[in-house]
């Protein structure tokens, strides 16, 4: 009988962890998780079903990866607002510590164990709010300046960066956040809300968004002062995913055209510095949802969609270029 050797020229180790940097075509067995791995490359990316969120909800605060992800408030389907908290650990949401304050429509950034949010509204009321979480509990951090509904976000949580939102009209101005108080940055070009954002608060990624009509499909770079445009997005929407940074990000899902549920959208889009491509697209079409984590290792979970006013389902991203695979039997 032939060896794994034999029939794939080389040997598998094994590691009590995955490596750091494997190349392409390496395989190695983990003996932590009792699961073969390899290394493999991808041409196109494309969407997993992963564990639905505890409490549904749209409008969430979101933070972290693809494995370490955080949903803070939000709205649900029975009361207007929640301070709920789940953390995912890539496979299911179990619950973490409420916010002091209720809220929909947060903006949100930073790791699972070090997270900010901020603004936001309460049952009907805006908030300036801002909230700092330890993996466990929140704490009051300073006020945002400015009322921001679905602002953009970026950043983490003592270099956090909140840019857009607002309600109507949207407003254009950013804000960075040091972890104690906020100031000034440079407005956006085109003031909006329910936009996209991702990177750091010295590179970050502003796209799509709007308010009602017309809808953005305008993308701007943010160097740590100003605003700068660069590639427009194929599809010009609204309240739509995002994660990344600001030469690798996602934007994904959304809303177009109203009535719900015509304007849903399922659509993912990749940006790479300069111009964005379309790739896999999301198997629930939806709006207002969270997202989180990298180009190659993303989840969308939480929003609108065609048959809830609030969803819980989860999605994972495995974006094109190199990828860790588990090897299943049959």
């Amino acid at each position: 009988m032939s060896s794994y050797s034999q029939i794939f020229g080389s040997k598998f180790s094994f590691v009590s962890s995955d490596p750091s940097d494997p190349i392409e075509g390496q395989t190695w067995y983990n003996t932590t998780s009792e699961v073969l791995k390899y290394r493999a490359v991808t041409t196109a990316g494309a969407w997993a079903s992963g564990g639905n969120l505890g409490s549904p909800r749209s409008v969430t605060a979101r933070a972290g990866t693809q494995t370490a992800a955080l949903a803070s408030g939000g709205r649900p389907v029975v009361t207007p607002s929640t301070s709920a908290t789940e953390e995912y650990d890539g496979t299911s949401w179990t619950a973490g510590g409420s916010m002091g304050t209720a809220r929909y429509g947060a903006g949100g950034t930073g790791t699972q164990t070090a997270a900010v949010a901020w603004s936001g509204v309460q049952t009907t009321t805006p908030t300036t709010v801002t909230e700092e979480y330890d993996g466990t509990s929140w704490t009051a951090g300073g006020s945002v300046p400015s009322f921001r509904w679905t602002s953009g976000a970026a950043g983490t949580q003592t270099s956090a960066l909140a840019f857009g939102g607002g309600s109507f009209p949207p407003i254009a101005t950013t804000n960075e956040y040091d972890g104690t108080s906020w100031t000034a940055g440079g407005s956006l070009n085109t003031a909006r809300a329910g936009l996209g954002g991702c990177g750091t608060q010295t590179s970050a990624l502003a796209f799509a968004g709007g308010y009602i009509i017309p809808l953005q499909s305008a993308t701007e770079e943010y160097d740590g002062t100003s605003w700068t445009n660069s590639g427009n997005m194929g599809t010009a929407r609204y309240y739509l995913g995002s994660f990344g940074t600001q030469t690798s990000a996602i934007g994904c899902g959304g809303y177009t055209t109203p009535p719900r549920p015509t304007g849903l959208q399922n659509i993912t889009e990749e940006y790479d510095g300069t111009s964005w491509t379309n790739d896999a697209t999301l198997s629930v079409k939806r709006t207002n949802l969270a997202g989180a984590g990298t180009q190659i290792a993303g989840i969308a979970f939480g929003g609108f969609d065609a048959t809830a006013p609030t969803g819980a389902s989860t999605e994972e991203y495995t974006g094109r270029g190199a990828v860790t695979r588990t090897v299943t039997g049959s």
